[in-house]
């Protein structure tokens, strides 16, 4: 990868940072109004890294590539696991329907659950960088923290594989302007999603199902959790109740499921 070159709005904030300071102590008495100022530039960078599709922080993946998009792919990706009870399924599952995916993997289950991984793999699927630790407030790290987070993961996931994941996504998809250059260092791709079911929080599989389909197109990158998701009334997880319709759905659609790595390869 090429070294990490800011964004525009980085590079608009780091000036910004610049002429406050130079105004603050040229003229003291503004900077009651220079405080807000730059509050207000921390609040707009905060909003766009809650942002999935924004690109004010960096390179982000929300939808495939042209040629894949043209080949009528679309990317199904699971957050969280490996999970022992509801990972093995959904491989068996996406077998069922000749389907590919990712797994962005969480580092101490990747630890926990070896022979799964090595499974994900096996099957022709990816797996993909989600942190070691899932923590909660992982877009306020330091880069330091950020880049242990994402290392310790990648040395997991190549001593279980000897694979090296090539895509990250963030904990809950929230990150902050000081990840894109750790992107860079770790010559990783940041990856979000175009549409989700919100099956980490949803009981209800149809409105589940309801908010991946509902304008699906072919370069969606959609995401699903194999771990960390709700279950159904009835205590079956949702992603199970979920994922055999929404194949059927791609098959009947002409639509095929591919891996990041697949999508995203040179034509």
């Amino acid at each position: 990868m090429p070294p990490w070159q800011p964004t525009t709005v980085i590079r608009l904030s780091i000036w910004l940072h610049v002429v406050v300071v130079l105004t603050g102590a040229a003229w003291p008495t503004l900077w009651a109004w220079l405080l807000l100022v730059v509050l207000s530039n921390h609040l707009l960078l905060g909003l766009s890294g809650m942002w999935p599709r924004s690109q004010f922080l960096g390179e982000n993946l929300f939808r495939l590539p042209p040629c894949s998009c043209a080949q009528g792919h679309v990317a199904i990706t699971f957050d969280d696991g490996p999970d022992p009870d509801v990972t093995p399924i959904v491989l068996d599952l996406l077998d069922e329907y000749a389907a590919k995916a990712s797994f962005f993997c969480i580092g101490q289950r990747v630890a926990a659950h070896p022979e799964i991984v090595r499974d994900i793999i096996r099957r022709g699927h990816s797996v993909e960088n989600h942190s070691y630790r899932h923590p909660l407030a992982f877009a306020c790290f330091s880069p330091s923290a950020l880049t242990r987070e994402i290392e310790r993961t990648r040395t997991e996931i190549f001593a279980v594989t000897e694979t090296q994941p090539a895509f990250f996504r963030a904990p809950m998809g929230l990150r902050s302007p000081l990840l894109d250059p750790v992107m860079v260092q770790s010559k990783l791709h940041y990856v979000s999603w175009t549409r989700r079911g919100w099956d980490c929080v949803s009981r209800n599989p149809a409105a589940v199902l309801n908010r991946l389909v509902q304008g699906l197109s072919a370069g969606d990158v959609l995401l699903l959790h194999d771990g960390s998701c709700a279950r159904t009334l009835k205590g079956e997880p949702i992603v199970l109740a979920v994922l055999p319709s929404l194949l059927e759905h791609l098959t009947q659609r002409g639509l095929r499921p591919v891996s990041l790595p697949m999508a995203c390869a040179d034509p």
